[in-house]
Protein backbone atom coordinates (compact mmCIF):
# COMPACT_ATOMS: atom_id res chain seq x y z
CA UNK A 1 0.00 0.00 0.00
CA UNK A 2 2.94 2.15 1.08
CA UNK A 3 4.09 1.67 -3.20
CA UNK A 4 1.34 3.10 -4.57
CA UNK A 5 1.38 6.10 -2.61
CA UNK A 6 4.83 7.03 -3.68
CA UNK A 7 4.39 5.93 -7.29
CA UNK A 8 1.04 8.37 -8.04
CA UNK A 9 2.37 11.79 -8.72
CA UNK A 10 0.90 14.57 -6.04
CA UNK A 11 -0.82 17.18 -7.77
CA UNK A 12 0.97 21.05 -6.14
CA UNK A 13 -1.75 23.04 -4.64
CA UNK A 14 -1.58 26.20 -6.63
CA UNK A 15 -0.82 29.50 -4.70
CA UNK A 16 -2.99 32.76 -4.38
CA UNK A 17 -1.19 34.24 -6.72
CA UNK A 18 -2.30 32.12 -9.07
CA UNK A 19 -5.24 31.42 -8.42
CA UNK A 20 -5.72 35.26 -8.46
CA UNK A 21 -3.82 35.40 -11.85
CA UNK A 22 -5.97 32.60 -13.28
CA UNK A 23 -9.69 34.47 -12.13
CA UNK A 24 -8.22 38.24 -13.62
CA UNK A 25 -7.48 36.15 -16.57
CA UNK A 26 -11.25 34.87 -17.18
CA UNK A 27 -12.47 38.08 -16.60
CA UNK A 28 -10.24 39.42 -19.18
CA UNK A 29 -11.18 37.15 -21.41
CA UNK A 30 -15.09 37.59 -20.40
CA UNK A 31 -14.56 41.53 -21.26
CA UNK A 32 -12.87 40.83 -24.47
CA UNK A 33 -15.79 38.44 -25.53
CA UNK A 34 -18.58 40.36 -24.48
CA UNK A 35 -20.35 41.12 -27.13
CA UNK A 36 -21.70 37.35 -26.84
CA UNK A 37 -23.72 38.13 -24.28
CA UNK A 38 -27.53 37.03 -23.81
CA UNK A 39 -28.29 38.19 -27.34
CA UNK A 40 -25.77 35.93 -28.48
CA UNK A 41 -27.41 33.19 -27.53
CA UNK A 42 -30.79 34.49 -28.17
CA UNK A 43 -29.85 34.76 -32.08
CA UNK A 44 -27.89 31.16 -31.85
CA UNK A 45 -31.05 29.93 -30.87
CA UNK A 46 -33.01 31.19 -33.54
CA UNK A 47 -30.72 30.16 -36.18
CA UNK A 48 -31.01 26.67 -35.20
CA UNK A 49 -34.96 27.30 -34.86
CA UNK A 50 -35.15 28.23 -38.54
CA UNK A 51 -32.61 25.72 -39.63
CA UNK A 52 -35.38 23.48 -38.42
CA UNK A 53 -38.33 25.18 -39.46
CA UNK A 54 -37.43 26.17 -42.49
CA UNK A 55 -36.83 22.64 -44.03
CA UNK A 56 -39.78 21.10 -42.71
CA UNK A 57 -41.93 23.71 -44.02
CA UNK A 58 -40.66 23.50 -47.37
CA UNK A 59 -40.58 19.75 -47.42
CA UNK A 60 -44.45 20.44 -46.11
CA UNK A 61 -45.30 22.79 -48.81
CA UNK A 62 -43.59 20.67 -51.93
CA UNK A 63 -45.62 17.87 -50.10
CA UNK A 64 -48.93 19.28 -50.14
CA UNK A 65 -48.25 20.90 -53.84
CA UNK A 66 -47.75 17.24 -55.52
CA UNK A 67 -50.57 15.51 -53.75
CA UNK A 68 -52.72 18.14 -55.56
CA UNK A 69 -50.81 18.22 -58.92
CA UNK A 70 -50.02 14.39 -59.18
CA UNK A 71 -52.87 12.37 -56.48
CA UNK A 72 -51.49 9.01 -56.28
CA UNK A 73 -52.22 5.83 -54.04
CA UNK A 74 -49.84 7.31 -51.09
CA UNK A 75 -49.38 10.94 -50.32
CA UNK A 76 -46.46 12.74 -50.14
CA UNK A 77 -47.05 15.09 -47.81
CA UNK A 78 -46.04 13.84 -44.20
CA UNK A 79 -43.62 11.85 -46.57
CA UNK A 80 -41.58 15.22 -46.86
CA UNK A 81 -42.30 16.81 -43.92
CA UNK A 82 -40.77 14.07 -42.03
CA UNK A 83 -37.74 14.43 -44.41
CA UNK A 84 -37.69 17.96 -43.82
CA UNK A 85 -37.65 17.42 -40.74
CA UNK A 86 -34.80 15.69 -40.47
CA UNK A 87 -32.63 17.60 -42.51
CA UNK A 88 -33.48 20.42 -40.65
CA UNK A 89 -32.37 18.66 -37.62
CA UNK A 90 -29.28 17.28 -39.34
CA UNK A 91 -28.96 20.75 -40.08
CA UNK A 92 -29.10 22.26 -36.57
CA UNK A 93 -27.01 19.43 -35.27
CA UNK A 94 -24.02 20.87 -37.43
CA UNK A 95 -24.61 24.44 -36.03
CA UNK A 96 -24.31 23.17 -32.68
CA UNK A 97 -21.64 20.79 -33.33
CA UNK A 98 -19.55 23.67 -35.16
CA UNK A 99 -19.74 26.12 -31.94
CA UNK A 100 -19.14 23.90 -29.35
CA UNK A 101 -15.69 22.78 -31.63
CA UNK A 102 -15.39 26.67 -31.72
CA UNK A 103 -15.71 26.69 -27.75
CA UNK A 104 -14.01 24.12 -27.05
CA UNK A 105 -10.54 24.81 -29.24
CA UNK A 106 -10.84 28.29 -27.54
CA UNK A 107 -10.34 26.98 -24.37
CA UNK A 108 -7.90 24.61 -25.62
CA UNK A 109 -5.89 27.65 -26.73
CA UNK A 110 -6.37 29.72 -23.91
CA UNK A 111 -8.94 32.05 -25.02
CA UNK A 112 -7.72 33.80 -27.88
Amino acid sequence: MSEESETTPVKPKSTLGEEVGAKAARKLKARRHAEQGVWFGLGMMGLIGWSVAVPTLLGAALGIWLDQHYPGKHGWTLALLVAGLCIGCFNAWHWVAKEAKAVQDEQENGGD
